[in-house]
């Protein structure tokens, strides 16, 4: 019982650490209600706060790169129970964003300023639409078991964990990963546009075209026909842009 307890304690500390980082994040990029955003603190050189914000960009890709891979996976299970695997994966990636929000290097030098009242408004309802996508899908999978808490939750009550079915719901009728797209629409809706920003929405869309590509290689050896049935229905990212989803055909990507 002990054992069991520790991990839901292990499952939930890291649940709550992944909703504060991302909430955190969300007014890092806006800069507003947060003690230290993106463009606030010392200036270092511009060379200098390159190259240390592109590092911790890519140390947060190579991070969840690897460890969302099959193999990491299976093999991350022969030290942690397979129970609380997800959860380290959340963890671990909770850590290496706070990092990033921490060490980040402000350069605040202006890109582009919205003036007009309206455009400005617009541009913060659609950067908060962005989030709004991002966490509405992952309700449109599975919340929980994206989070490991299903995986914890069962090993407390002696069960077998079994993942969610792959079916079509909502946003995933219209692209393969609304998730990706959300994040998409939230680096780049920006009515203060600072090289700081731009370059942390360029190095993120460039992860995303990376990671996405990655993830379908894994999710076609998974799923098979299915899979490959679905890509051929439903654009990537772009709604409209290739096909469309059969009405009432069973498929829904995880993206993990």
């Amino acid at each position: 019982m002990m054992h069991r307890m520790l991990l839901v304690g292990y499952g939930l500390a890291a649940y709550v650490l992944a909703l504060a980082s991302v909430t955190y994040t969300i007014g890092f990029l806006a800069n507003v209600g947060v003690p230290n955003s993106i463009d606030d603190g010392q200036v270092s050189p511009l060379a200098a706060a390159i190259l240390v914000n592109s590092a911790l960009l890519g140390l947060f890709a190579v991070q969840h790169t690897v460890m969302a891979r099959p193999a990491f996976k299976r093999w991350l299970t022969r030290f942690v129970p397979t129970a609380v695997e997800r959860s380290t994966f959340v963890l671990a990636s909770s850590l290496v964003l706070m990092l990033l929000l921490w060490q980040w290097q402000p350069m605040p030098e202006t890109v582009w300023s919205v003036e007009a009242g309206w455009a400005r408004a617009s541009l913060y309802g659609l950067y908060l639409l962005g989030w709004a996508t991002v966490f509405g899908s992952t309700f449109m999978i599975d919340h929980f078991d994206l989070f490991g808490l299903r995986q914890v939750a069962a090993r407390a009550r002696d069960r077998t964990h079994v993942p969610p079915s792959f079916q079509v719901r909502w946003l995933y009728r219209l692209v393969r990963h609304p998730m990706m797209v959300g994040f998409l629409i939230a680096f780049w809706a920006a009515p203060d546009m600072s090289q700081g920003r731009l370059l942390f929405a360029v190095l993120g869309t460039g992860y995303i075209l990376v990671g996405v590509r990655i993830e379908e290689r894994d999710l076609r050896q998974e799923l098979g026909e299915d899979y490959a049935r679905y890509e051929t229905e439903v654009p990537q990212l772009v709604p409209g842009l290739r096909g469309h989803c059969a009405r009432g055909r069973s498929a829904a990507v995880l993206d993990r």
